[in-house]
């Protein structure tokens, strides 16, 4: 099943300047797997072995992986991830 992935700025030089791609998986680490196929080194920008970086936000939908199942959150058709990267500031 493909998914929809929208991909902030600061990534798109690892996806040939696109804004949007699809990737395949059934939970949201399979499809980071199938992302790293395609676009190598995307991986290690998007987590690290304690999961989703620290300063990455991954959506399925409305809803923060965080808050739901961690890379082991499900994926159904028609699902969308978006990746949205944390703003610090003052």
């Amino acid at each position: 099943m493909a998914t929809k992935v929208r991909i902030p700025a600061s990534l798109r030089t690892l996806t040939g300047g696109k804004d949007e791609v699809t990737a395949a998986g059934d939970t949201v680490g399979a499809l980071i797997e199938d992302l790293e196929k395609n676009h190598p080194g995307i991986k290690d920008r998007l987590v690290d072995e304690k999961g989703v970086r620290r300063f990455v936000n991954l959506y399925v939908g409305e809803e923060d992986v965080r808050f739901l199942d961690g890379l082991g959150t499900p994926l159904k058709a028609g699902d969308e991830i978006s990746i949205v990267p944390a703003i610090a500031g003052g």
